[in-house]
């Protein structure tokens, strides 16, 4: 027999996180901004967005699982992206919770299972010693594995599931209009209803074919600001705003640096290490663009792009309520 514990453990409580206060002049940006404008982060378990999101500091762990609702009760994050989804499934019932979390106009952006989207299993997509991924472009995985749970969870609280791949290996990307009929393919056979988004990291495929196999799913071009794309009105030129059935926007990484660099020069992401006025006057411009002909707006910020994007979220704001004239 083990020995009795004496002086048992206490068990763990959860602490309610609390959102900081809102200035008053940021209350009154965010009632400049039209309702479908969402504007968002990429995550929201940071404990340096103390007194930006958060009234008090809280571990990573305790932000990832109380987090949210004071991060929805900022006005002006509308949306946040759920990356945990690109690793490992998540259940309908987990959806459900976040979206009970924050207001009813609240947008999610879910990240694919990267298992859709990496050709390669262990390795990466480049690896040459890597097996191939039977699940790449499987739209029955897709469906079960991805866009069921996610739409029975959140409803009407999906923005818009994005298929992010990796940067190809040059058997794919030298063939670049066989990979955009695959594409259109994949896409052609997912359920209807959800908007669907793509991410591509490879400039040879951004391409007239590629814009095509978006089209017939409804499918939109996930605009990114990362040094692997060419800017963003280079690739409105090719896909075309007026094409998309909404904007959406990733603002990922800036000046040329690699995740790792940047999140040793910018963390605790409490303040703007590196701005980017040209990406910011980009989705700005695309923004206003967009609302000029009635689209959605859907932009999520990673804390790589400028350093914290809490912050960049509010300077957006500014750049878009300044661009549309209000």
């Amino acid at each position: 027999m083990g020995q009795l514990d004496l002086f048992p453990r206490p068990e763990p409580t959860s602490v309610a996180v609390e959102p900081a206060t809102v200035p008053e002049e940021l209350r009154d940006l965010a009632s400049r901004l039209p309702a479908s404008v969402r504007l968002g982060t990429s995550s929201w378990s940071f404990p340096g967005w103390r007194g930006l999101v958060y009234r008090d500091r809280a571990e990573e762990a305790e932000l990832a699982r109380d987090g949210l609702a004071a991060y929805g009760r900022h006005p002006l994050l509308r949306a946040v992206g759920i990356d945990r989804t690109f690793y490992a499934p998540v259940k309908a019932a987990d959806f459900a919770r976040y979206a009970a979390a924050v207001p009813g106009g609240f947008r999610f952006l879910v990240k694919a299972s990267q298992a859709c989207t990496f050709p390669a299993l262990r390795g990466g997509a480049g690896a040459g010693n890597s097996e191939p991924n039977p699940r790449f472009l499987d739209p029955a995985f897709a469906a079960d594995e991805v866009v069921g749970p996610a739409t029975e969870g959140l409803r009407g609280q999906l923005g818009t599931i994005l298929f992010q791949f990796p940067p190809l290996p040059a058997a794919l990307t030298r063939r670049a209009a066989e990979f955009a009929d695959r594409l259109g393919e994949f896409l052609a056979r997912l359920p209807a209803g959800p908007l669907y988004s793509v991410e591509i990291r490879n400039r040879s495929l951004l391409t007239p074919g590629y814009a095509a196999a978006l089209a017939p799913a409804g499918a939109s071009h996930a605009f990114t600001v990362h040094p692997s794309m060419p800017p963003l009105p280079v690739q409105a030129a090719v896909v075309g705003l007026e094409r998309q059935p909404a904007l959406v926007v990733r603002w990922m990484l800036g000046h040329g640096r690699g995740y790792e660099e940047a999140r040793l020069l910018y963390e605790p992401f409490d303040r703007l290490v590196a701005p980017d006025e040209a990406s910011r006057s980009s989705i700005a411009s695309l923004a206003a663009r967009a609302l000029g002909l009635a689209k959605e707006v859907l932009v999520v910020v990673n804390n790589k792009a400028e350093g914290s994007a809490p912050l960049s979220v509010v300077g957006l704001a500014r750049a878009i309520a300044s661009s549309a004239g209000r």
